[in-house]
């Protein structure tokens, strides 16, 4: 019987995206004949839904041109898709596999992707069945709104204390503590370690420590 639950982000946890996330928003503030925002700007709102990403990035912009960068550069993401896979992080694979051949695990996704955009993931990864709770932008308010995490509880009927969020986002980590979560952070990803809280790993390889010591707390 399976008695906890770990949901992962996707991009900057599983999956190095940044190659597309930088070209995609270039391409669409070109669109505009605006100049795109430096990196760290741009890797500092993945995780959100992008319509709020992109009025964080352009606040200053009209409702219209804000829908036309969001529209420029979905149109500019399934370019780079159509042309080229995101990498895996270093030991992804591996640790997916590790963690699901533990029958008292289940495995979820929360992530700021589309439907389409997971999809497509999942598809290419081989990924299909392993995670028994997929949830993504279309269906929910941004991260770090709790309604994902909510989702992936109802929809696997194990309780908050018996599920962890990986993630890589101050996003991540405040949408856990709305949901009651806790949170695990990774340091590959797109925000520094500093900000993602205490607990935090460098490694997929002390995973599976980092979530026994977890449970091992929650459970006293």
């Amino acid at each position: 019987m399976s008695t906890h639950l770990v949901v992962f982000d996707v991009d900057g946890t599983l999956v190095d995206s940044q190659v597309h996330i930088l070209a995609s928003m270039q391409h669409a503030y070109a669109a505009l004949g605006l100049t795109p925002p430096a990196r760290d700007a741009v890797l500092g709102i993945v995780g959100l839904s992008l319509p709020v990403a992109i009025a964080r990035l352009a606040p200053d912009l009209s409702q219209a041109d804000q829908a036309q960068l969001v529209a420029d550069y979905k149109t500019g993401f399934a370019a780079q898709r159509a042309e080229s896979l995101s990498p895996l992080y270093p030991g992804a694979v591996e640790m997916l596999d590790h963690l699901a051949r533990d029958p008292s695990l289940l495995l979820g996704i929360a992530t700021g992707k589309s439907r389409r955009g997971l999809d497509h993931i999942v598809q290419a990864h081989g990924w299909q069945g392993r995670f028994v709770t997929l949830q993504v932008a279309d269906d929910h308010p941004s991260k770090p709104h709790p309604s994902m995490l909510h989702a992936c509880l109802s929809e696997t009927g194990i309780p908050a204390s018996r599920a962890v969020m990986v993630g890589d986002t101050r996003f991540d980590m405040e949408m856990a503590q709305a949901a009651g979560l806790a949170g695990l952070g990774v340091s590959w990803g797109y925000h520094p370690a500093q900000a993602l809280g205490a607990r935090v790993i460098d490694d997929f390889a002390e995973l599976p420590a980092a979530l026994e010591e977890i449970w091992a707390g929650a459970a006293e």
